[in-house]
Formats: structure tokens, sequence, C-alpha cells
């Protein structure tokens, strides 16, 4: 029982903090307590994951829909940095690690992992239905990753990328 509180992360495979999570003030009370830093009218819904949400930043107007899962890492660098008024579709995932894979004398799964790398989704970003975001990527201000794109590299303010693997599709006018 006192594993379920004190392990850093948030799940359907944590049953007692995920059953908060359906309660409006227990979930927000929950999320404060876990996460790195959780805002204003944010929300973690159910069926939502996250490991290590210590490392984990959620701005104020931010929702996690159910599927996505934030995987981020209990070293060095392997903080995840979701600032504010982000639209974040269901299913994304964000990874701020990756499987070694670099000695074919050894198979991948024994070979450990990179070193981790930071994600920030910077303010007024949209991210749709089960992207992926892959560890080292900044996405500027006010862009949007289409549905199911996988984003490999930084995505500059205002801009709008999608595919596998993501790629610019326009540039937004900024105004002011």
């Amino acid at each position: 029982m006192i594993w379920f509180w004190k392990c850093d992360r948030l799940g359907p495979d944590i049953p007692i903090t995920h059953f908060l999570l359906y309660f409006h003030k227990t979930g927000k009370w929950i999320c404060k307590k876990k996460f790195k830093s959780f805002g204003k009218n944010s929300e973690f819904r159910p069926f939502a994951y996250a490991n290590y949400p210590s490392k984990i930043s959620i701005g104020n107007n931010v929702v996690i829909r159910p599927g996505s899962m934030l995987f981020a890492d209990e070293f060095s660098n392997g903080e995840i940095i979701i600032e504010d008024d982000i639209g974040i579709g269901p299913g994304v995932h964000f990874y701020v690690n990756n499987h070694r894979y670099d000695n074919t004398n050894i198979p991948i799964k024994y070979q450990g992992y990179y070193p981790s790398k930071r994600i920030k989704i910077c303010k007024g970003s949209w991210i749709g239905a089960n992207s992926v975001i892959l560890l080292g990527v900044k996405v500027g201000p006010n862009s949007v990753v289409g549905a199911g794109s996988v984003v490999t590299k930084d995505v500059e303010p205002f801009t709008v990328v999608a595919g596998n693997p993501a790629v610019v599709i326009k540039k937004l006018k900024e105004t002011k």
C-alpha cells in the first residue's frame, strides 16, 4: 500500500492514485503532490500515464488526455516541460530517452539507453492525437504537430509539422 503512494508514477497500473484522478479535487491534489509543478486549470485524466512525474512540469490550462504517456527519466536531463495553454490530443507519447543500438554484437534490449534529453513544449502549441515527441525535442510557441506525427527534431515557432518523421507543412503568420 505504501509503495503505491510513494512510487514516482501515475496511471492505471497504480490503482490507488489512479482512482483519485476520477474526482476533480482529489485528482488535483494527487497531481500537485506527484508532478514537479502542476498549473491552474490543468488536468491529468484517468488512463493517462506518467513515469517520474517528479521530473515533469505542467503549466496552466493543460489537459493530459487518456492514452497519453509521459515518460520522463529520474536521471539528469530526463525532464518534460509543458508550458501554459497547450492543447494535447489523446494518445500522445513523450519519450526522453531511447535504447542504445550501436553495438551489433549485443541484442538491443541488453545495450541500455542513450543519455536522456529534455522535451519542452512551448506556450500556445497544439499536439495532435497519437503523436510521438522524442528526446531532445523543443516545440516552439504557437506551433502545431499534426495528428499521428513522430517529431524527431525541434519545431520552430509558428510552424505546422506533420508526418513520420514530422516535416514542415507551413509557417503560420505571426500576428501582433
